[in-house]
């Protein structure tokens, strides 16, 4: 018997005739032949390959393809020089009408039956082991000596007739302090799986329990370890147990083909190809990955949102990089509900003003050309402004189609919960994202000011409420979109609103979102999360994670989330509509072509066009 630290160090061709003799006494490659390409294997019947092939390059996150034999090739010459894929893997597992009937050392006794079949050889990632050690990553299963973790998900794969299932994964925890280093590692390495599709709590993709893989061995955490989860190979395993074919071959999970190719690294990379790592959720634990490139052009809005015409001094409430994960939060959501109105003319009729809701519809545009659901909560005396301004908005061509809107009120104290989550289950909330944009929010002694220290809160419907609810809801994050420090949200910015706002001590908002997106004028807040959702669904790096690196890239509908961007006719159009209203500006009431004072033509106008 070879020892196991010795074995690291052989190489392929070496290692391949020792498993050959099988003169090993290890359960898997991991570790083994350091540096080199190890593969998944999957032989079927030759009337199956087409189609398998094509599984594979529509999922070729899990399935990348390393090569497809001929029918009754047993040999290689791309991958090894000398091998032969019926001795040449530790064990491997026959399957007769999806059922494993058994595992096998070697498949020689079915040498006249693999003469009809093809061998698919598939990216594994045992073979990144050595380039995070080389970065300084700890490999868990390899320090504990025991299998990588592999557990199904309920993440449907692209189908490809008769091939359907759901993804596959590895799970190796990370330091979280080496999160960005193993996605930056991985991602340059396409062929053994890419970069992370998940990073976070494993409920997201349907694990319940980390301890208990469906394949290979639990490997154990240490403190401050993420779980961080790659496509796995072992995808084709369920794909051929749905399919049922009459017999085929796979390599046991974790006994890979060691190739003799050896991993490249990808050269210099522009920012676009450069990934980060972001944290947009505690509860449950969720990061989400961009495109360098992409999070530049992002912070860029967040920076040109922040100037200060009205000169309030928001730029001491204002954080780096709340533009950013707001909107990879909202990225991920599958449903959004959106809020605005603020009640600020008292004497007049409406008394809204008309900041805040171009910008919640800004949003909306864009949320409803992504295909996720959208709704908007306001004040039920408002309902029938809201619903007109909505219909507008449609024939404006803002929106595709009217928004759902919906009134809350406070009936008990579980109202807000069974608002938002159905039959007032914590578990199935019926929103994964809320956004308050120039909202009314509630001060700390309960009422709700003005910017003149008027209490307004006869006006007002408790809405903060849902926001309040949502902190404990798990799987809800919030965003509130401010231009004073006394909007829904900006209590996550109050002591900056209470030092360096006028009046601050006493309208600074007491609630407070995840994020708190700060900008001139609140409609610019919203006209910027239009663009950096958009700015996000077109990133390659930030797309593939969406899609947990199944199907095929959803860049082609770029043509029709264009569209859904503000634009300076639309933007001119709704202010109209908001004026025939009776909709008044903030800072003068006037009911002109202005927002909180400012003209629409070269103010709001330039902005809109500086952010496109």
């Amino acid at each position: 018997m070879f020892l196991t630290k010795g074995l690291k160090c052989l190489l392929p061709n070496v290692l391949r005739r020792i498993i050959r003799c099988n003169r090993l006494g290890i359960s898997n490659t991991s570790g083994m032949a350091e540096g080199y390409k190890q593969a998944n294997i999957v032989i079927l019947p030759k009337s199956l390959a087409d189609d398998f092939e094509k599984f594979c390059h529509a999922n070729d996150g899990p399935l990348p393809l390393l090569c497809r034999s001929k029918p009754g090739d047993w040999k290689c010459p791309s991958l090894s020089s000398d091998s032969d894929i019926r001795t040449d893997c530790l064990q491997y597992r026959i399957y007769e009408h999806g059922a494993c009937t058994g595992s096998l050392k070697n498949l020689k006794e079915y040498s006249q039956q693999l003469k009809d079949m093809v061998t698919f050889y598939i990216g594994c990632s045992f073979s990144f082991e050595k380039a995070f050690q080389d970065a300084g990553i700890p490999v868990r299963n390899v320090e504990q000596k025991c299998n990588v973790s592999m557990y199904k998900t309920d993440v449907p794969c692209y189908t490809v007739s008769p091939f359907c299932c759901n993804l596959v994964v590895t799970m190796r925890p990370i330091p979280e302090s080496d999160l960005g280093a193993a996605v930056l590692t991985t991602s340059e390495l396409k062929e053994a799986h890419g970069a992370p599709i998940h990073i976070g709590d494993p409920g997201l993709l349907g694990i319940q329990d980390l301890s208990k893989p469906n394949y290979g061995d639990p490997v154990c955490f240490h403190p401050g370890d993420i779980p961080v989860f790659w496509a796995c190979g072992v995808t084709a395993v369920e794909a051929v147990i749905n399919c049922r074919p009459p017999l085929a071959f796979t390599h046991s999970p974790g006994c890979m083909f060691v190739t003799d190719l050896k991993n490249d690294n990808a050269a210099v990379r522009s920012s676009r190809e450069v990934p980060q790592v972001h944290c947009i959720s505690q509860n449950p634990l969720h990061y989400s990955i961009v495109s360098a490139e992409a999070a530049q052009k992002i912070n860029a809005l967040e920076t040109l949102i922040g100037t200060d015409p009205g000169e309030r001094g928001i730029i001491h409430l204002r954080g780096q990089g709340e533009l950013l994960k707001a909107c990879l939060s909202m990225s991920h959501a599958r449903s959004v509900l959106l809020t605005t109105g603020f009640p600020t003319h008292f004497t007049y009729e409406p008394p809204e003003e008309n900041d805040g809701p171009p910008g919640a519809l800004a949003i909306a545009a864009m949320l409803q050309a992504l295909e996720k659901e959208v709704a908007i909560v306001t004040d039920q005396r408002a309902m029938n402004l809201n619903k007109k301004i909505i219909e507008e908005a449609v024939q404006i061509g803002i929106l595709k189609k009217p928004i759902p809107l919906l009134s809350y009120q406070r009936e008990s104290a579980d109202s807000a919960l069974t608002f938002l989550c159905e039959n007032g289950n914590p578990g199935k909330p019926r929103f994964d994202h809320l956004v308050a944009i120039e909202r009314a929010g509630m001060a700390a002694d309960g009422n709700y000011y003005n910017a003149r220290k008027v209490n307004i809160k006869h006006l007002v419907d408790p809405i903060d409420e849902l926001f309040l609810a949502a902190q404990i809801i798990p799987g809800v994050t919030t965003t509130g979109v401010g231009d004073g420090g006394n909007e829904l949200g900006m209590g996550k910015v109050k002591d900056a609103v209470k030092k360096h706002i006028k009046n601050g001590d006493v309208i600074a908002c007491d609630v407070e979102a995840d994020f708190a997106v700060v900008a001139g004028v609140s409609n610019w807040g919203g006209y910027a999360i239009a663009c950096a959702l958009y700015i996000l669904n077109t990133c390659e790096i930030h797309d593939r994670y969406l899609r947990k690196a199944v199907g095929f890239p959803h860049l082609d509908k770029k043509t029709t989330w264009l569209p859904a961007l503000p634009s300076v006719t639309k933007e001119e159009e709704l202010l109209k509509t908001l004026v025939r209203h009776g909709v008044r500006s903030g800072k003068t009431a006037s009911l002109e072509m202005e927002v909180d004072g400012l003209p629409f033509y070269n103010t709001h106008s330039l902005m809109i066009e500086k952010l496109l």
